[in-house]
């Protein structure tokens, strides 16, 4: 019968879904509690989820020596130790260029401002006279930093949230780590014994895509990172290693983040009077890109997830204009988990159909 194909199954859980989350959008007072609840644990479990995968293939090598405790330990020492060595070696040198950085920028940003103020004065577009855009682009600037000034208690209060989250990250990922093998029959308790075997192997199939692409991403970014602070070395550029490290972290987003990434740079190239030297820039990126594209990612993962480069623009056009930043980064690893839990409940489905077609045969 027509109502029982799969396509209409699927078509009205999609509708009354959407029902659902209609009438939820009408009742957004109810719902105020639970979005302070997600908001404010969002963060810190997400933080803490990412070091997890990061940090569970040592704990689970170490395990062959040292019981489970002492090799959580050891990793969260060995944390502090690099921390505390990278911060003495590298931060008095990422402190020194930040502060000649923001030292030169005002003078340059004022010789720039100038040259344009004599470029406006005789500028004319549609009738608009160069004074009338400067008066604007003023105005504007003007009430944008009235609105930094009123929202200091907003700015204040970011920071604190950002202190706790730092305080509360190593206490959540350290259970994470102590009871992580507790967390599949915890979930499955749930389940039938019929369905227990499904459910485990839903679980693995997601922590697998999880694991790969996020240590995938993290060797990937710190090898993409080492090769532009080498490429900035070799052309020259003021500031290569705190360049480099912002570059390294917004490599993580596709695409995107290595055009996002040497921004900064172009503006030092730019603002350092040498417009030879921001064409260095992008070819540093060019051959970096080139190297990790045909290189280093293929090595590190492969083609694991499997997902369309179309399919990730258009992800990531949808989750930046709904979450911003925070979108970026969890678009493709959500994105990889629903479609880990679609093929699966795909295969389920299957099987349990080929299993009552067999039962009923016999």
């Amino acid at each position: 019968m027509w109502i029982r194909k799969p396509f209409f199954e699927y078509a009205t859980g999609a509708v009354l879904i959407l029902i659902i989350l209609f009438f939820l959008g009408k009742i957004d007072y109810a719902l105020w509690p639970f979005k302070i609840i997600i908001a404010t644990l969002f963060a810190p479990i997400l933080i803490a989820g990412l070091f997890y995968y990061l940090l569970r293939p040592l704990v689970n090598l170490l395990r062959r020596y040292v019981p489970k405790l002492a090799g959580i330990a050891i990793v969260f020492t060995a944390i502090a130790l690099i921390l505390s060595i990278g911060v003495y070696f590298f931060g008095p040198t990422v402190k020194e260029q930040v502060e000649s950085f923001m030292e030169l920028a005002p003078e340059k940003v004022e010789e720039v401002t100038e040259e344009s103020e004599t470029a406006m004065a005789n500028f004319e577009f549609m009738g608009i006279q160069g004074s009338e855009i400067r008066a604007s682009a003023l105005s504007y600037i003007e009430s944008l930093s009235k609105g930094l000034v009123d929202n200091i208690a907003s700015i204040l209060s970011a920071l604190m949230n950002i202190a706790i989250v730092i305080i509360v990250v190593p206490f959540i990922l350290f259970f994470l780590l102590k009871d992580d093998e507790k967390l599949v029959p915890h979930i499955t308790k749930y389940l039938s014994e019929e369905h227990k075997p499904e459910g485990r192997k839903l679980l693995k199939d997601v922590d697998a895509t999880l694991s790969s692409y996020i240590v995938g991403q993290a060797l990937v970014a710190m090898t993409v990172g080492v090769m532009m602070y080498i490429g900035y070395v070799i052309i020259g550029l003021d500031y290569a290693l705190t360049l480099a490290i912002f570059a390294m972290f917004l490599i993580i987003i596709p695409f995107l983040g290595p055009i996002i990434g040497i921004i900064p740079a172009l503006f030092v190239a730019l603002v350092g009077g040498e417009p030879f030297m921001a064409i260095k820039v992008i070819l540093v990126l060019v051959v970096v890109q080139q190297l990790e594209g045909n290189l280093v990612t293929p090595n590190i993962m492969g083609n694991r997830l499997n997902i369309h480069p179309l399919t990730i623009i258009l992800l990531l056009m949808i989750a930046s204009a709904l979450y911003g930043f925070i979108g970026l980064l969890i678009a493709i690893p959500l994105y990889a988990v629903l479609k880990t839990l679609i093929h699966n409940f795909r295969l389920f489905i299957r099987l349990r159909k080929k299993r009552d077609v067999a039962e009923s045969s016999s």
